[in-house]
């Protein structure tokens, strides 16, 4: 069974003991998360999950129903400004998600928190782990993007970025003017993942799957234009040298090398002062391809960490 397109509303049944809740920012920016509390409080750290280029917070859906991470840890998973319940009309990037999220963490109380980010996610944590360092107990990064390490027409479109940049502006300009699409239909990761794994299992079925999940296309249908071409501008900017980077830190590497090389992200990663590295034989979608493995890889790394 070949790989499709599949949405379903953003509003899933929630985890037993999952609230929704909703930070309000300034200039109405309203900000969708939804929070487990620890079924027993140790005092850590609360995990904070981020998605990736395009995507939400669906994202983490399988990884809260079955982590253990909950027992001792609050668990949050948020929508980044402009996708799945946190619709904006204005710009995104690096700064106001990473101002975003340090709201958050004042809202929710949090001193500090263990950031979890999957690609564009990991970027996110790294701008968060530079400007307030001390509000990040650590970081784990699923398949960072180090732009020294991209390959391919990859590194092409890194360089195209002020091309994005000024593609992304005209496009805000004609939705000020009333030129946009009234609706963008929700996507549901989690149906999406579960689907994909069922269509694994030889050549031709991975051969799609990595059409599918790279589809620029595909990603369109769920997500504002305008956003998509900003996203692919802070995708590829330099956010902080891992040498910079103090915190405990877990970077889990895709083998496939799909957008990357391999050997130049792992040498990259091996930079960082506290870092770990690990591998998953995978493409460049670990909780797609490798949920309970990259599950197992984070509860037992998180146990270390205060």
């Amino acid at each position: 069974m070949g790989i499709r397109a599949l949405t379903a509303p953003h509003t899933q049944p929630a985890p037993t003991g999952e609230e929704p809740r909703t930070l309000l920012r300034p200039g109405g920016v309203r900000v969708a998360y939804r929070r487990t509390a620890a079924r027993k409080p140790a005092g850590r750290a609360p995990a904070l999950l981020l998605h990736g280029l395009a995507s939400n917070q669906t994202r983490w859906s399988e990884f809260v129903e079955r982590t253990s991470l909950s027992e001792e840890r609050d668990l949050i998973r948020v929508d980044l400004r402009g996708h799945g319940d946190s619709p904006a009309r204005g710009r995104i990037g690096l700064e106001l998600w990473r101002d975003d999220l340090l709201a958050l963490l004042d809202a929710e109380g949090a001193a500090q928190a263990v950031l979890v980010g999957h690609s564009l996610g990991a970027q996110v944590a790294l701008a968060c782990a530079s400007r307030a360092p001390a509000r990040i107990a650590a970081l784990v990064l699923i398949d960072p993007v180090f732009r020294q390490a991209l390959h391919g027409h990859w590194k092409w479109l890194a360089r195209a970025a002020p091309l994005f940049a000024a593609a992304a502006a005209i496009v805000r300009g004609f939705n000020a003017l009333g030129l946009r699409r009234r609706t963008i239909p929700p996507l549901d990761l989690r149906a999406l993942d579960e689907l994909a794994r069922e269509s694994l299992g030889s050549p031709e079925a991975e051969a799609e799957f990595i059409r599918r999940y790279s589809s620029t296309r595909a990603d369109l249908r769920t997500f504002r234009t305008a956003h998509y071409l900003q996203e692919m501008v802070e995708m590829f900017r330099p956010v902080a040298a891992p040498e910079t980077i103090g915190m405990p830190t877990l970077v889990l590497l895709s083998t496939g090398a799909t957008f990357a090389a391999l050997p130049e992200m792992q040498a990259i990663a091996g930079r960082f002062p506290r870092g770990e590295v690990r591998r998953i034989d995978c493409h460049h979608w670990p909780l797609t391809e490798r949920p309970d493995e990259v599950r197992r890889m984070i509860e037992g790394w998180c146990a270390t960490v205060p």
